[in-house]
């Protein structure tokens, strides 16, 4: 890995990154911490063992004394407590994803040995109910999944994007109060140390999805020390220009990597969801009828937006290809958008839980790194894209509520090193659409001799006990359990 200039290394130091490394704000989290006071968790369904705590950490770390925010914790106990080695973090993905179920859900297909070894904990991240939360109150149009991610008009034009976007960041600097300034990724890696110091290990481990890798490799960054055995699952880019924009960018890649998959299920004698009698006849079809539907919309009540146009296609088929369980989704829009009808709705979370996802998503998005603010620069990359990438649209080229933000980030983005412990486990699968495995080789580039990966033969995002492989979900639980891991990366078929 290249070393940073001089001049990068001042900007890093005045940042708060010093030789790649990013440096607390405050003092160790340690100090002071009072015991969690543990209850019994709200919901249901939930495994009776679970139980919920919060941890009080600064809205402000540049400012420890002053306000301070509720984050709050759930916890399943190991069930063997002579084998218990410690605590895992349960790290969401998102940005607007949180764990506080996960102990009682998706910790339950942790192996029997790895239940042993750890405490399972998971979290709402800062921002996210039941931790204090924000909302931008949004109007309800900017809630709409097209909308969320910046969808171009169907002749490429930014404008109506672009406006969106500053709905959003108006809305936000509105309602979003004096915490929605202070949610980002450092932060969400500060207030894991405070929850870390809470549950009074002196060491954690981390399994990490999507997003949550980047929360992860930050606090990698900022607490190296501190860290047992890591897991980094469905990675993301770790550009550290880019940052989340990065993100966005993966959908180009990750369709492209998936839509073949898509099209030999889809043209599979026998699938009741058929769409063409050949593999090769299935693109030109999705491309074709999404172009129709950008000219021709059909009306879809109840939905958001009320209608069925090309980019709720597109975006249909990105949602459907994180878990190839979910082809049939768009397969049965596309039979039925031929025929000119609709199936019923979509169902969508309650209004105040996508309120405060997006409002989450979009704080961590912008406060992470700075984004242009002329449309110029939107409009060439989405000409690009969409020649580039028809699949897509431009899509992932296009503006954030970021580029109207109208606050500046406090910190430079996390710059991965490969400088820390040898202790983390990357695990990919190789054609995944949100974090593709171009994104993911480039971040096993960066943590050099800390890390090891495993490359699953594999379709579907989150790669560790959802969509990879039995070989990967092997040397995965055997590391967790036991520390092993392969010596060199491994490819799993």
């Amino acid at each position: 890995m290249k070393q940073m200039t001089k001049s990068l290394a001042l900007i890093a130091a005045a940042s708060g990154v010093v030789f790649g490394v990013v440096t607390p704000l405050s003092a160790s989290a340690d100090s002071g911490t009072p015991a969690l006071k543990w209850t019994k968790c709200e919901g249901s369904g939930l495994d009776p063992r679970q139980r919920c705590a919060t941890v009080s950490v600064p809205m402000d770390y540049a400012d420890p004394d002053g306000p301070q925010i509720e984050i709050a914790v759930s916890r399943i106990r190991s069930e063997n407590p002579d084998a218990r080695r410690g605590a895992l973090l349960l790290i969401p993905g998102g940005p607007g994803g949180d764990s506080m179920n996960d102990p009682s859900e998706k910790g339950q297909k942790l192996p029997r040995s790895v239940r042993d070894a750890y405490d399972l904990i998971g979290f709402a991240p800062r921002g996210m109910a039941p931790s204090t939360a924000v909302d931008c109150g949004l109007e309800q149009r900017d809630l709409a999944r097209t909308t969320l991610l910046p969808w171009p008009a169907p002749d490429g034009s930014v404008d109506a994007t672009m406006a969106a976007g500053k709905r959003v960041a108006e809305a936000c600097a509105r309602n979003g109060g004096e915490l929605i300034r202070h949610i980002s990724t450092l932060n969400e890696a500060r207030d894991l140390d405070r929850v870390r110091a809470a549950l009074g290990e002196r060491k954690v481990s981390a399994w990490g999805v999507s997003y949550g890798t980047y929360v992860t490799d930050a606090y990698l960054q900022l607490f190296p020390q501190r860290t047992d055995r890591v897991v980094l699952d469905s990675n993301d880019n770790p550009d550290p220009v880019l940052a989340e924009r990065a993100w966005l960018a993966a959908f180009e890649r990750g369709a492209e990597d998936n839509f073949p998959e898509f099209a030999e299920w889809a043209s599979a004698p026998g699938n009741p969801d058929r769409l063409a009698d050949t593999a090769a006849e299935v693109r030109p079809l999705f491309l074709k009828l999404a172009a129709r539907l950008d000219r021709e919309p059909i009306p879809w009540p109840g939905a958001n937006p009320a209608e069925l146009n090309g980019n709720v296609l597109r975006q249909t088929m990105l949602d459907s290809f994180y878990d190839p369980d979910d082809y049939p989704v768009l397969a049965r829009l596309i039979l039925a958008a031929q025929r000119g009808t609709v199936p019923p709705a979509p169902a969508g979370p309650p209004e105040a839980v996508l309120q405060n996802v997006t409002a989450v998503a979009a704080a961590t998005i912008c406060n992470d790194a700075d984004w242009p603010s002329d449309p110029a620069v939107y409009r060439e990359g989405v000409a690009k894209s969409r020649a580039e990438f028809p699949l897509t649209g431009g899509m992932p080229r296009n503006a954030m509520p970021c580029a109207d933000w109208p606050w500046e980030p406090k910190e430079a983005p996390v710059h991965i090193t490969d400088r820390g412990p040898s202790n983390i486990l990357m695990v990919q699968n190789e054609r995944d659409p949100a974090t593709p495995l171009s994104g993911a080789l480039k971040l096993r580039a960066a943590l050099g001799r800390r890390a090891v990966m495993v490359t699953n033969d594999s379709t579907g995002h989150d790669a560790y006990l959802d969509n990879g492989t039995a070989c990967g979900d092997a040397t995965v639980s055997r590391f967790l359990a036991t520390g092993r891991r392969p010596a060199a990366d491994l490819y799993c078929e």
